[in-house]
């Protein structure tokens, strides 16, 4: 069985930040528990990084979809 493939995600925090990551949809999903639960401190595991977040701070996920679009580029 193929490695599903990683979901962009954006986090938006208090103050404005967001940060754009690609993560595999389990880390994705253990994230969602974190902040249901409100943990203090999260690590989140990237496709090309590990960021430490303080979940009291994070106001959003945003979950990438897949779909084509129209436009220029790949």
């Amino acid at each position: 069985m193929a490695t599903p493939k990683p979901q962009r995600i954006s986090i938006g925090f208090t103050g404005g930040q967001v940060l754009s990551a690609r993560v595999q949809v389990s880390e994705r999903e253990a994230l969602e528990t974190a902040l249901e639960s409100r943990d203090s401190w999260y690590k989140l595991v990237c496709e090309d990084a590990t960021v430490r977040l303080d979940l009291a701070q994070v106001v959003f996920v945003r979950t990438d979809s897949d779909e084509p679009r129209v436009g220029f580029g790949a």
